[in-house]
């Protein structure tokens, strides 16, 4: 009972760890198992045992026997599930030629690059060679998001980054299980027929199972058959049924019924999928902080000895220096990219969390049933996923600046609240070349934002989704305009630190506008409209336009006539190159209107010959 909770309190305190200092979860996870499981038997247990031992074999032990096969096979289930669940087909087709090309151009490099290396440099015999290559595909959103969170990159290279992750992680596991089932099927003899038909059989099996049972639990779901409060848990059973079904129809198709699954519900419309995919997010968290110590703890220092000499440095240098950026540049042959950012996207590609769970249950499976080669998988796949974390979490900023794609400013702008004003203010700072997102928990209001072309995502404020979120890496202003003035101070708050590094600011409430002499610092425009102005003034005049300020006096003799008539709200100053500024921000004393300044307002055009 010890072992186990002792698992359960180091994984979470691992996740935790990586949380604060924005580091891939995989890693303090694989060296706290190889802590308590290898280097403690050899170095710091007297009687030459590991502190957590998970055995594969044997009557003693958390998982005795086989148990520890089946726990590992039901948890990557799950975590593939999830995979495939974040898998958008249309999105193949809409995130660009570049990204397409390498989860599919990329990948294929990698994959016979990749085993052609282990070939020649470790001896292992060409099934399990192209095994360990079609392991090492995958980077994953898990390893790459934490790296370019906490670097303010050009859009177009965090986009290509972030997505490859996304898409070639359920793609990558498809890969390897379909390796893996090969190679079972053939039991390491003569390919023959009976082969061939056992493969199909596990194709048609698994995609059959998979793309039945995710269009069952969807009808179920949104024919309302399900209860909302078994609706999480139930998936999860359907989940795990599929697999253990599927697998006593054809021996190892169950990985290839769930990923099936996952893609085929998550291509679905259905209205509770995002809330699925939350509690299967939350539920892989947990599986992957127990999975990950306890099969670095399986490794044993014999398995770690096979790989500790210069083959491994060789066989890492080919993967990172040299496979790697064949694929990239030969993906982004002919594209916008420029040089510097296709050796950028080259230099970051981290394998992750796929990589290691599949590589350690197909490792143990194949190595049980005493293929050849079999016990060097799991031990090069945790060499390649350590190794790769390790060198772009410590090096990618440096080299992101060397390279020149760093944003040396962050003038993205994050709007909380998706209302008609967030719409219109949003449009016209997008369509003065800001980078503008809107964060609304109201999907209603979303959809409205994307009609215009805005980018907008639908998240809970209290949710700490957004601080991982790529897309916000080059966000240096924050401005809260919800109608709930809690929101906006906790929005203020929690995130002025991350996304308002040139200024946070809200709209004032009304019991601060009867205080003129106590209004915030952080007011946004004059600090004289709260959210009920705002939203009246839209409702009767929803346009923004632009009046050139002749001078000081002009200027003020605007501001009171928009305070006077309650049919304008002064937005920004617009100054001769084309900055917009928060006026919040501006001296209103200075005497620089005069220089071709322009005030940005919304609401009723002012009539020019009276002002």
């Amino acid at each position: 009972m010890l072992e186990l909770a002792g698992i359960i309190i180091l994984g979470i305190l691992a996740q935790w760890v990586a949380w604060k200092f924005k580091i891939p979860a995989i890693l303090p996870l694989i060296l706290i198992g190889l802590l308590v499981g290898p280097i403690a038997a050899e170095y710091l247990s007297e009687d030459h045992t590991k502190w957590i031992e998970p055995i594969w074999n044997g009557e003693e032990g958390l998982f005795p026997g086989e148990s520890l096969f089946y726990f590992v096979s039901l948890a990557i289930s799950i975590i593939l599930f999830e995979g495939g669940l974040t898998l958008r087909l249309k999105e193949i087709k809409n995130v660009g030629p570049v990204i397409t090309k390498l989860i599919t151009v990329g990948s294929v490099v990698t994959f016979f690059g990749a085993a052609v290396a282990a070939h020649y440099i470790f001896y292992l015999s060409w099934e399990m060679s192209y095994l360990f290559s079609a392991l090492i595909i995958v980077t994953g959103p898990t390893v790459i998001t934490p790296i370019l969170r906490n670097i303010p990159l050009k859009p177009d290279v965090s986009a290509v980054l972030k997505w490859e992750g996304i898409l070639i992680d359920p793609i990558g596991a498809l890969v390897a299980v379909l390796v893996f089932e090969f190679i079972s099927v053939e039991g390491g003899g003569e390919f023959t027929k009976t082969a061939m038909i056992e493969f199909g059989k596990i194709v048609l099996f698994g995609t059959t199972f998979g793309f039945t049972f995710a269009h069952g639990l969807n009808f179920a779901i949104n024919k309302r058959l399900i209860p909302h409060y078994l609706l999480n848990v139930f998936a999860l059973a359907s989940v795990l049924g599929v697999f253990v079904l599927s697998d006593s129809f054809a021996h190892e198709s169950g990985l290839l019924a769930v990923v099936v699954m996952g893609m085929v519900l998550g291509n679905s419309n259905s209205p509770y999928l995002k809330e699925l995919l939350y509690f299967k997010e939350s539920l892989s968290v947990l599986l992957i902080s127990i999975l990950f110590i306890l099969l670095a703890a399986n490794i044993n220092m014999e398995d770690l000895l096979l790989i500790y000499n210069w083959n491994t440095v060789v066989l890492f240098s080919v993967v990172v220096f040299i496979l790697r950026p064949i694929g990239v540049f030969l993906s982004t042959y002919n594209s916008s990219l420029k040089l510097n950012e296709r050796l950028f996207i080259s230099w970051v590609g981290p394998r992750g969390i796929v990589a290691a769970g599949i590589a350690s249950l197909f490792g143990l499976k194949l190595a049980k049933e005493g293929v050849a080669g079999a016990e060097y998988i799991t031990p090069l796949v945790f060499m390649i996923v350590l190794g790769t974390v390790l060198l772009n979490a410590t090096t990618a900023r440096f080299v992101a600046k060397i390279v020149g794609v760093f944003l040396k400013q962050s003038n993205g702008i994050l709007i909380i609240g998706a209302t008609k004003a967030s719409r219109l203010i949003g449009d016209y700072l997008e369509k003065n070349d800001r980078h503008v997102v809107l964060i609304d928990n109201n999907q209603t209001n979303i959809l409205k934002a994307k009609e215009l072309g805005l980018e907008a995502i639908n998240s809970n404020i209290y949710s700490d989704s957004l601080e991982d979120n790529i897309e916000l890496s080059d966000v240096g202003y924050l401005i809260a305009l919800t109608g709930n003035s809690d929101i906006n101070t906790f929005a203020i708050n929690k995130f002025g630190k991350d996304f308002g590094e040139n200024g946070a600011f809200r709209l004032v409430t009304r019991e601060e506008l009867s205080d003129p002499n106590h209004t915030p610092k952080q007011g946004i425009f004059l600090q004289t409209d709260d959210f009920i102005s705002l939203a009246e003034v839209t409702r009767k005049y929803p346009a923004i336009h632009e009046i050139n300020i002749k001078d000081k006096e002009h200027f003020n003799s605007l501001i009171i006539k928009s305070e006077k008539d309650k049919d304008n709200i002064a937005l920004f100053l617009k100054d001769p190159s084309g900055e917009l500024h928060i006026i919040s921000n501006i001296d209103k004393d200075t005497e620089t209107f005069a220089k071709g300044w322009k005030l940005v307002y919304l609401g009723k055009p002012f009539d020019v010959e009276k002002i």
